[in-house]
């Protein structure tokens, strides 16, 4: 399980330039539409990504990190829905594990992603959102039990728990994706692909 973030002010700290530079650079320095749509790829909330964009310049990626997490306990349900309706499993295979219409996947890949697609759908009907879990840190052969054993667990909740544990897994998910698009070979989105705020 990923760490809560520490709760004190990254923002006036100064720390040595890292790898994480170059990203942050980007990010502090587009414009604030160009901002908020690279960060629209990290959390489907406008207002989360309209946050993050606004208190810009960040110093370093903990305070980037710091910001994504405040603003991702500051969603509201409205928030919330929105950036569950912005995820989809549909088309995105898991590490190490090819979609059932690729060539040579063999038969139990297939039963895997049958048994996915159904518990997928039986959390779908039950909460009316798409199921989130932030997978970072599972090795590529982990990642399709991990996601099977996670959706399974979960179908068990009441719908307000599930709401809060969704949120937390999008919180996850928004910090890997976050670290990622600040890396060297992250890039910034087109903003052209995102919706108007």
């Amino acid at each position: 399980m990923c760490p809560r973030a520490p709760k004190e002010s990254t923002l006036s700290r100064s720390r040595p330039r890292s790898r994480d530079a170059h990203g942050l650079d980007r990010l502090n320095s587009v414009t604030a539409d160009a901002a908020e749509a690279a960060l629209l790829s990290c959390c489907g909330s406008r207002r989360w990504a309209r946050l993050i964009a606004d208190h810009r310049p960040y110093p370093d990626l903990d305070a980037l990190l710091a910001a994504g997490d405040e603003a991702s306990y500051d969603l509201t349900p409205a928030d919330l829905a929105e950036a569950l309706a912005d995820e989809s499993m549909t088309g995105h295979p898991l590490p190490g594990h090819p979609l059932p219409a690729d060539a040579g996947v063999g038969v139990g890949a297939l039963a895997a992603h049958t048994a996915l697609r159904a518990a997928h759908a039986a959390y779908e009907q039950r909460f009316g959102h798409a199921f989130v879990i932030c997978l970072d840190g599972l090795a590529p052969e982990e990642t399709l039990d991990g996601l099977l054993s996670g959706i399974r667990d979960r179908l068990g909740n009441e719908p307000e728990e599930e709401r809060a544990n969704a949120a937390e897994e999008l919180r996850r998910i928004a910090r890997g994706r976050l670290t990622r698009l600040m890396t060297p070979e992250g890039t910034m989105p087109d903003i052209a692909r995102f919706r108007p705020a």
